[in-house]
């Protein structure tokens, strides 16, 4: 049997003399220069191929006939026209570098009247490399010498082997490709998987429970009421929380994964139901329930300014990424959204008989879209650099907004028990839709979380806490602990394995791994 069609493997699906062959080329990567020559030795099989090993020496040579009978011979086998006019017009236009170097300008010209025309490349790259060669000033050409004509040759056959095809020429790093495709694979099909410990090759990868947040770490009481809103801060350093009990309050996260109160913010007349971080972690706004919007400093607790009158309805608000800006939205259909600086200054507004009451809203992280819930079922998306705009539309009234840290998907809360995940820029018909927890009456919060925004988790009406797998449409994890209502959830943007839920029974839980399952 042909070495060639030899097939390896417990599934015999690997071809010998490839796997041969990716194998020398990664020994001559990783610098085993020796050890890759005594395998191809010892196998009879060369990481280079026959055809490339004389078109590498035809062109350091600079023999460019030869260069050109060779392509045309790897052409009857595996090349296809695109490809082959790619080579040639770089083969041609270091030929013709170097023919206008040493002076032989009819050479030069004769290539680029004759053999470039030939080839299937628009006139306009022909133009392009006429008019580069040609326009090189008298100095340059006549003096390049022939180390640097060497270079260039070399940096030529780099040029090809990203362009010629296998098995002429074998991908860059190829056998890491493959390795790292089969390690990304079983990453993809791990549920729990939620570290940046690398991953072994010794044997197949697979997470426990473990690796996510299931068991209770802490209990924070100090609120006197209904928690509705908790939020981690960027570096994951704070996590702020607001209740009915008028009140919110920032928690400072400890080296040992615990939480301590470091200020509680007094100033709100009514209930609590929203709290935003700047993108910097130095401010925070609070908005109160059917009330103004206040802005504080994180360090000092002190309430920096209040934004509208008592006359404005703020019912949820967002940052600009410059830490500068912030946009608010009002259920009251005519004051719509609002765009202020940190000093109250208006520097925009959305609102008119056209526009709705808003819901809930949200910036995305890079700053480019501004996206709305609006009259419960209407999400807007609002690309503020170009102004352009597009709507979709749910059947289920829409509670609550949520979006990734990469800025290209949001998920929606709806009160039909279903929490559905879109694509910001617009190319899914559908949405990925989640289920499993209690929705019917209440406000409920999801958010993503874990590394890499995997999870997604939300609150329940039924006191319980859901994590779901963005892969899987099913939780995968339900977890126990609070009493009454689950409105609002964080995971913590920095330390995967901790995630904050808010409830009805005046707690916050901060939920870690399972310590039985790490002793």
């Amino acid at each position: 049997m042909d070495n060639s069609e030899i097939m390896i493997g417990p599934r015999a699906l690997i071809k010998r003399h490839e796997f041969v062959r990716v194998i020398v080329q990664c020994l001559y990567s990783l610098g085993y220069k020796n050890s890759a020559s005594c395998l191809e030795s010892e196998s009879g099989i060369l990481y280079k191929s026959v055809d490339f090993e004389k078109l590498e020496l035809q062109i350091l040579n600079g023999n460019w006939d030869g260069c050109i009978d060779t392509l045309n011979a790897i052409s009857d086998l595996n090349l296809n026209d695109e490809i082959r006019a790619s080579v040639l017009f770089l083969i041609f236009k270091q030929c013709l570098l170097e023919y206008l170097n040493r002076g032989e300008e009819s050479l030069a010209l004769d290539v680029l009247r004759k053999q470039v025309p030939s080839l299937i490349v628009s006139k306009e790259k022909v133009h392009k490399l006429a008019s580069s060669i040609l326009c090189l000033e008298e100095k340059e050409l006549g003096n390049i010498d022939e180390d640097d004509i060497s270079e260039l040759r070399r940096r030529l056959l780099v040029e090809l082997q990203r362009l010629l095809p296998p098995p002429v020429v074998l991908p860059e790093r190829r056998l890491e490709h493959l390795v790292e495709t089969a390690v990304t694979s079983q990453i993809d099909s791990c549920f729990y998987h939620n570290s940046r410990v690398a991953v072994s090759l010794y044997e197949d990868h697979c997470c426990g429970r473990d690796q996510i947040p299931t068991e209770t770490i802490q209990i924070l009481s100090e609120h006197k009421n209904e928690v509705w809103f908790v939020q981690f801060s960027n570096n994951g350093q704070y996590l702020a929380s607001s209740s009915s009990d008028c009140t919110a309050i920032i928690w400072k996260v400890l080296e040992d994964d615990t939480l301590t109160l470091k200020h509680t913010l007094r100033s709100h007349e009514n209930p609590v139901s929203f709290v935003a971080w700047s993108p910097d972690d130095t401010s925070l706004l609070t908005c109160g329930n059917a009330e103004v919007l206040k802005l504080w400093d994180v360090e000092t607790g002190i309430c920096k300014h209040t934004f509208g009158d008592h006359g404005f309805i703020v019912s949820s608000c967002a940052w600009f990424p410059d830490s500068k800006r912030l946009v608010c939205g009002s259920s009251d259909p005519e004051k719509g959204i609002f765009m202020w600086d940190c000093n109250g200054n208006e520097i925009k507004a959305w609102r008119g008989v056209r526009m709705p009451k808003v819901v809930d809203l949200a910036v995305t992280p890079d700053g480019e879209n501004l996206i709305s819930v609006l009259s419960d079922k209407d999400i807007r998306i609002l690309n503020l650099v170009t102004n352009a705009e597009r709507v979709i539309f749910e059947e289920h009234p829409i509670t609550s907004l949520s979006i990734s840290v990469d800025s290209k998907f949001f998920i929606v809360n709806l009160n039909s028990q279903e929490i559905h995940l879109w694509d910001v820029a617009g190319n899914w018909e559908k949405p990925l839709k989640y289920k499993g927890h209690q929705q019917n009456k209440y406000v409920i919060r999801s958010c993503f979380g874990g590394l890499d925004s995997t999870y997604i988790a939300s609150g329940s009406e039924n006191s319980q806490v859901y994590i779901w797998n963005r892969r899987n449409s099913k939780p995968i994890e339900v977890l126990s602990g609070h009493l009454m209502t689950v409105n609002c959830v964080s995971w913590n943007p920095k330390r995967p394995q901790m995630l904050a839920s808010a409830s009805d029974d005046h707690t916050i839980r901060i939920w870690g791994p399972s310590q039985s399952r790490k002793t």
